[in-house]
């Protein structure tokens, strides 16, 4: 049986077209290797995800969790594939043409199991929502990092070493995953590379919010599973994340309280001209992200506003946690 060089994993739940653009990327790379395999894998998908695929030329598997997760489609995906390299995709993406080219060459060095690189949105414009978190992407560091996103190239013998993706988890499933990577010794890659354009689809206000409220879900649950092992994760983050909600909600509702007695809106209106001190300030710190003041002012706003939902989510984790109940998958398309 001949091996293929290169396996890549799609996984996905109705995407539509966007599942057709990801595949056609992936034919459609530079210097593909000779022999790679494209797998598919949908979880339930209702708009006909996997005919569309299959349509492609692409083997499709699907699963049928009673939780739906990313972990599971993952795991699906890479213990079907053949070969020794794997790049996982999420169907919302389009794989740069040179991404892997660029990657296989530091793999070298049999001590980097996973390699990453820079991600941005496909249509920042689509929405105002999209247009800060595209920001959200650009990270100035390359080099050796602490973990990748759910897009990356790893080795399989890594992936069986650690047991793959945590099928528990229902959001952070990749740092959860690194982590144990690292604790086995090993490296993380990101390099100075574009890797793929992404499409969150976000252009309504609930679906900004659920988004928040899963990233505050992970936070919590890696943290807590985390916390008393030799590879803790987030523990500062989600504490911090606590603090600066605490200060924004409290910020208002001072204001509130003391607009209520004096009946004036002035102490309102501090609370939020001082919010909006601080959105400034976020903004100066990420102007390096961008150059255009408007842009920049709005994700000046999101990084401060987003720390309330985020803090709801963990809140959320941990009132199910004390309850002994497990959320189901917190979607937000």
């Amino acid at each position: 049986m001949n091996i293929p060089p290169l396996s890549v994993v799609i996984i996905g739940r109705n995407e539509g077209q966007r599942l057709v653009d990801c595949i056609r990327s992936v034919q459609g790379m530079n210097e593909p290797p000779e022999g790679m395999e494209i797998i598919y894998v949908d979880s339930d998908s209702t708009d006909g995800s996997p005919a569309r695929a299959e349509a492609l030329g692409v083997q499709v598997l699907v699963v049928h969790p009673e939780r739906p997760a990313a972990a599971i489609g993952r795991n699906a995906g890479w213990r079907a594939a053949k070969a020794p390299l794997i790049l996982f995709l999420d169907g919302d993406t389009i794989l740069h043409p040179d991404f892997v080219k660029e990657a296989k060459l530091t793999l070298d060095d049999p001590k980097i199991a996973m390699v990453c690189g820079y991600l941005r949105e496909r249509y920042p414009e689509a929405s105002i929502y999209q247009r800060v978190l595209d920001l959200d992407w650009i990270s100035s560091s390359h080099g050796i990092s602490k973990f990748c996103g759910g897009i990356a190239l790893i080795r399989r013998p890594v992936l069986e070493e650690v047991g793959g993706y945590n099928p528990q988890l229902i959001a952070g499933e990749e740092p959860e995953m690194c982590q144990r990577i690292r604790a086995s010794g090993y490296l993380i890659l990101h390099i100075d590379q574009q890797m793929a354009l992404h499409d969150l689809a976000i252009t309504r206000w609930s679906q900004y919010w659920q988004r928040a409220i899963r990233t505050g879900h992970a936070y919590a649950e890696i943290s807590t599973l985390l916390r008393e092992t030799a590879i803790p994760l987030w523990q500062q983050e989600s504490r911090k994340n606590f603090l600066n909600a605490s200060v924004l909600i409290g910020l208002f509702i001072l204001g509130f309280i003391i607009t209520l007695f004096l009946k004036s809106f002035i102490p309102l209106g501090t609370s939020l001209f001082l919010f909006l001190l601080l959105s400034v300030r976020s903004a100066i710190k990420a102007r390096w992200k961008s150059t255009k003041p408007l842009t920049l002012f709005l994700y000046g706003i999101h990084s401060q506003f987003q720390h309330i939902p985020i803090a709801i989510g963990q809140l959320s984790y941990h009132y199910h946690h004390w309850r002994g109940q497990r959320r189901r998958l917190i979607e937000y398309k």
